[in-house]
């Protein structure tokens, strides 16, 4: 199976829903013009289709190898990462004065997307680096600024985070891992770290970790847990590479997907290094505010782990549309005698389109949340960038929980459309499923993003953005049912558009306000439908943002020689309406009852 770069819905989302011109408006982005954009998509589109995808594949049936500490990665991903940082992709949205492109979110969600979708194992590298950069930019001093980003840009060094370990999982108010300063202002980290993406590789000639550690007098749990930038190997202050340091790879993780990603147990102060014992690290920030400074780092991640949802449903799609178009076999229900392609047969259809409108639903909330933060971060108002902050700020768990719970949802669908050969690895299927597994999973489970939707997005304002949103959402629902009314033989969908997205919002509205009434005297209620909450949220933000896009499409159609896309996109809007929206319903409902559903989840459960 050929992957393609979906361009034609990036670019539509991207102008019609995420207001491109408007982002390109912004201070800071003056030189950046909708031709270079297009430019840089289809540049994208290349790279990735030529150089990554072909690698898919090969990663999954050939993955990295561990001997003795050091880690030699699938063939071809050497040379595709040399290729990818020759084309300055890692620095597509950082900082011009690092030696960055200084592009905005919204194009580098896109891009994103495309090279996850080519290939999520090797996607991974690039998306912890641009996080250790992130979080140097906003914690670094300027000395470490100087002397660590630029490497990491031009592709000579990658970055990881490390912060959970064997006893910790995601609480990290256990992590253990000691620093303990020297007399010339560094400090001797020692400890063990699991599940580090990329922890050890060949790709780069170095690697630079970002470590959570306890200082010896730091105060218990997460409040006394320190930053550290522990390079692989020592960098001089000309930027030239030292001594190998005291960080060892111990083994590498064995999963059920993503094979082509080195996941790495990497052990600080195992006496292997040229330093003695003990990784020497520098401390990012301030002692006791490491989890802070590791924040920004996260959620970048956590932003960029949901495109790689998206990502990935993409790929899944694609792979069964190909397949349904191609495989014949049964008759179809009327005007033929003999076998056809199943994509003909009606429940086939059902979940090829529900593949597709929750891909695109999901792309198309990413695409609105990136223009948000470059919003935020460029507007010359602040009143207008705190607006966009609290809007980006609270799509980012949405963004992370629905595209990725969604992407395992499309990857099995996927199956099912190739029946019985789904079940078979050589047709390439089961590849999306288990490479998809780990999404709702790693940078916070989806519990971890609804306990912080509910917590921090919801009830810490008191519902005001909900509110914001909820008005929107009503603002458009007016606008297709004036639609409806002039739209010809579109008047049926678009009908079924308004009533179905009218009715999602009452839903929403109901559940929030659910929470927001009952958090004080009912909280384990309230969180008992936490996750079910930052679904809710999602179905219904993407049936919005695709309720918009039909209106986009209904413009579009009322020109001569309008494109096939449009008609495509609006049955797909129509589709998600009347096949996604009705969920809203029922998550809704099931979040009204969680104070009686968490007092007989507990006598259920009890042993």
């Amino acid at each position: 199976m050929t992957y393609r770069a979906p361009l034609e819905d990036i670019r539509f989302v991207m102008k019609e829903l995420a207001g491109l011109d408007q982002v390109l408006a912004l201070p800071g982005f003056e030189e950046v013009s909708d031709d270079l954009v297009d430019a840089i998509l289809d540049e994208n589109a290349r790279f990735v289709e030529q150089a990554i995808a072909p690698l898919n594949r090969n990663g999954d049936t050939t993955p990295a190898k561990w001997s003795d500490g050091e880690v030699q990665t699938s063939p071809g991903f050497q040379q595709a990462f040399s290729e990818f940082a020759q084309g300055g992709w890692q620095g597509l949205l950082h900082e011009g004065k690092w030696g960055g492109q200084g592009l905005p979110k919204l194009v580098g969600a896109s891009t994103s997307e495309n090279l996850n979708a080519a290939n999520l194992a090797f996607a991974l590298c690039p998306l912890l680096t641009d996080g250790v950069i992130e979080a140097l930019t906003a914690a670094g001093t300027q000395a470490q600024q100087d002397l660590y980003i630029p490497p990491m840009l031009e592709g000579r060094w990658t970055g990881t985070m490390n912060l959970t370990e064997p006893q910790a999982g995601s609480d990290l108010a256990q992590v253990a891992s000691r620093a303990v300063r020297q007399d010339d202002g560094s400090y001797r980290v020692s400890g063990q770290k699991i599940f580090i993406t990329y922890g050890e590789h060949d790709l780069a000639e170095n690697i630079v970790h970002l470590v959570l550690a306890r200082t010896p007098d730091a105060p218990k749990g997460v409040k006394g847990i320190s930053l550290f930038i522990v390079p692989k190997f020592l960098v001089n202050p000309d930027g030239s590479l030292g001594a190998r340091n005291d960080v060892w790879c111990a083994s590498l993780e064995h999963k059920l997907g993503i094979h082509g990603s080195p996941t790495a147990v990497l052990l600080y102060g195992s006496g292997k290094g040229e330093v003695g014992e003990g990784a020497v690290g520098y401390l990012v920030g301030e002692e006791n505010r490491g989890l802070e400074y590791m924040f920004i780092m996260m959620n970048a991640a956590r932003f960029a782990v949901g495109t790689q949802g998206i990502a990935l449903a993409e790929r899944a799609l694609q792979h069964a549309t190909e397949y349904a178009s191609e495989r014949v076999q049964g008759q179809a229900l009327e005007g033929s005698s003999g076998p056809v392609a199943i994509v003909n047969h009606p429940d086939v259809q059902r979940m090829l389109l529900t593949m597709k409108a929750l891909t695109e639903g999901a792309r198309a909330v990413a695409y609105v949340a990136a223009a948000a933060n470059d919003t935020a971060r460029h507007h010359p108002d602040p009143a207008e960038q705190a607006r966009s902050k609290s809007i980006y700020e609270y799509f980012v768990p949405v963004v992370k929980a629905f595209s990725t719970e969604l992407s395992v949802e499309v990857a099995s669908l996927g199956i099912q459309v190739h029946g019985g050969m789904g079940f078979i690895e050589e047709t390439g299927a089961a590849q999306y499923y288990r490479d998809a597994r780990i999404l709702p999973i790693y940078e916070g489970t989806t519990a971890i993003q609804a306990n912080d939707f509910v917590g921090r997005k919801v009830l810490r304002d008191g519902g005001a953005v909900v509110k914001a949103l909820t008005d929107a959402m009503r603002q458009t629902v007016a606008e297709v049912k004036a639609a409806a009314v002039d739209a010809g033989d579109d008047a049926e969908g678009m009908t079924l558009i308004a009533v179905q997205l009218d009715a999602a919002v009452d839903a929403y509205e109901r559940a929030m306000r659910y929470v927001l009434t009952h958090a004080k005297e009912g909280l384990r209620g309230v969180f008992m439908g936490s996750v079910t909450l930052l679904m809710l949220a999602g179905v219904v933000h993407a049936g919005w943002q695709m309720a918009r896009a039909a209106l986009a499409c209904r413009k579009y159609l009322a020109q001569p020689g309008a494109a096939d896309f449009y008609r495509q996109k609006l049955a797909t809007s129509v589709f998600y309406a009347g096949y996604i929206l009705p969920r809203a319903a029922a998550y809704a409902e099931s979040i009204e009852q969680g104070g009686v559903i968490s007092r007989y989840a507990e006598a259920a459960l009890r042993t």
